[in-house]
């Protein structure tokens, strides 16, 4: 059974994380989760979850500061980690190997171990230091991925739009959870969108 780690940090689209961790679970997906505080608030202020009902999405949950966890050990085997949404601070963090909490340690150690290690860093505009702060993690072999949302799929609804986001997300892990229509995939939208002609 594929197993992820799912980091959700205090940045705005606190949602992301939420519907990571459902789909997640209905693709029958182990998932360890990790939240901040900051991403603690932010649930209250942008959704009807409380911290609870979160947690039930989840297979295990671990308090940041419990550097002791099991995830903090490149010997517990994951097949990478996703922080959505990932914050400039906690960017700023695995750019500089800074690990002061769990979700640092954890993401440091999935670098270093050479498995995929995916951000939805949120922040806009961003300035040359944030920019640098991305290449950096580029480098030592993350995924920067922020949540830009696509239309191509002729997305109705925002739940439309997140889900698509997760579902690329996704495909960086491998996993197909079907989310959303994928570019070629319906030929008579995608003939009403470009014109094509189909034979």
């Amino acid at each position: 059974m594929s197993k992820l780690i799912v980091g959700i940090s205090g940045a705005t689209g606190v949602i992301y994380g939420i519907r990571t961790l459902e789909v997640l679970r209905n693709a029958g997906v182990e998932t360890h989760l990790v939240i901040t505080g900051s991403a603690v608030k932010n649930l209250e202020i942008e959704t009807e979850y409380n911290v609870k009902s979160l947690e039930s999405l989840a297979d295990v949950v671990y308090d940041v500061d419990d550097i002791g966890a099991a995830i903090a050990s490149g010997s517990f085997k994951v097949d990478g980690m996703i922080i959505a949404p990932c914050t400039i601070k906690t960017l700023s963090a695995i750019a500089n190997s800074f690990n002061y909490n769990l979700l640092i340690r954890a993401a440091d150690v999935t670098l270093k171990e050479r498995r995929r290690l995916l951000l939805l860093v949120r922040e806009t505009p961003l300035h040359e230091g944030h920019l640098e702060l991305m290449m950096k993690v580029t480098r030592l072999g993350g995924i920067i991925m922020p949540p830009v949302p696509a239309f191509y799929h002729m997305p109705k609804t925002i739940d439309d739009i997140i889900n698509q986001t997760i579902g690329k997300a996704l495909d960086m892990f491998s996993i197909d959870a079907n989310l959303f229509r994928r570019w070629g995939n319906q030929h008579e939208d995608t003939r009403k969108v470009t014109g094509a002609r189909i034979k």
